[in-house]
């Protein structure tokens, strides 16, 4: 595994200390995690900020609709009855 050293503000360090001892993960593996789901909290708002923007823009909006109306038409491709 590499190896990276980085700086971190004392609080930050005590935090991690604490979040990793009541984890019971190392805490490589909590900073890890914790790197993760700031990434993915992130990517979610911004997800959802794009979205409520393209709502406020009724043409945009309904082309949105419009492409997923085809969309669910694909949902049942090769089912078979049973």
């Amino acid at each position: 595994m590499i190896s990276t050293t980085i700086r971190i503000e004392p609080k930050a360090h005590k935090m991690l200390r604490r979040i990793a001892k009541q984890s019971g993960k190392s805490m490589q593996s909590s900073l890890t995690k914790a790197i993760e789901l700031y990434y993915r909290r992130d990517f979610l708002q911004k997800t959802n900020a794009a979205f409520d923007a393209l709502r406020k823009d009724p043409k945009g909006w309904q082309e949105e609709l419009k492409e997923r109306e085809g969309w669910d038409a694909t949902l049942l491709d090769d089912i078979k009855d049973s």
